[in-house]
């Protein structure tokens, strides 16, 4: 049987970046034999931060991350800290800016949220607790490392959540179909863009809860695209229109 935890962090960036961000590391594990310059340099970074680092067979780390594509390297991080969401707020300060991933089940998926979180300036992600995946070796090796960087709560409820951001000030975008087209709608002050699950997409009720409702037009034959695709397409949009009010003020 294989032996995973959901505290492993695989893959060359991903263990590179949970050791810059400071995260506790109980110890390192890396494959026995020579290593390249690569894996050189994260066991050293590993040893100037002080976490032990341990020799395995390849196929020692294979049965740890329950696959062959860990590159050589597993770092074990302490349990993964989610924090509230009322730390994102104040990171994000007068103008926080927040994805919000409801019931996301594929681990891929929630790794490139978070990837695509990072790029755009994201403060925080908010996930559900229940009916989607946590923050786990694969979605972090997804992230490309991002996971290491960007603070993540973990809520019961989705909905109150959107009504505990409403309470704060900020405005909440949600994407589905039938709202409007989002490249027509002003996404410059404090806000929360929420995507729904895979399947399903928003529940009625976080629906209901939202400020506005963006859609992402489709030109060819299919009708919708993958979250974390529809995600960063909201995310960079968001971006570029905080960017020009920036050089327009």
């Amino acid at each position: 049987m294989p032996e995973i935890n959901e505290n492993v962090v695989y893959g060359r960036n991903a263990v590179t970046e949970l050791l810059r961000s400071g995260t506790a590391v109980d110890k390192l594990s890396v494959r026995k034999g020579e290593w390249d310059s690569a894996l050189s340099e994260i066991v050293a970074l590993a040893r100037e931060c002080g976490v032990p680092v341990t020799q395995v067979t390849t196929d020692t780390l294979t049965r740890i991350c329950g696959k062959s594509s860990h590159q050589g390297i597993v770092a074990y991080a302490a349990a993964w800290e989610y924090c509230e969401l009322s730390d994102i707020l104040a990171v994000g300060g007068n103008e926080p800016l927040i994805l919000v991933a409801e019931g996301v089940q594929d681990p891929q998926n929630l790794g490139a949220l978070l990837r695509c979180a990072d790029a755009a300036g994201v403060h925080g992600v908010i996930i559900s607790k229940h009916g989607g995946v946590g923050v786990t070796a694969t979605v972090a090796k997804a992230s490309a490392g991002a996971a290491a960087h960007m603070p993540v709560a973990r809520v019961s409820s989705i909905p109150n959540a959107i009504e505990q951001m409403k309470h704060a000030g900020l405005w909440i975008y949600g994407a589905e179909s039938g709202g409007q087209p989002y490249h027509k709608v002003q996404m410059t002050g404090p806000a929360a863009i929420v995507v729904g699950s895979e399947g399903k997409g928003l529940s009625r009720l976080a629906r209901e809860r939202c400020d506005f409702i963006v859609t992402i037009p489709m030109h060819g034959k299919i009708n919708s695209l993958n979250v974390s695709c529809a995600a960063a397409v909201l995310l960079c949009e968001t971006a570029k229109q905080r960017e020009l009010r920036k050089i327009n003020e």
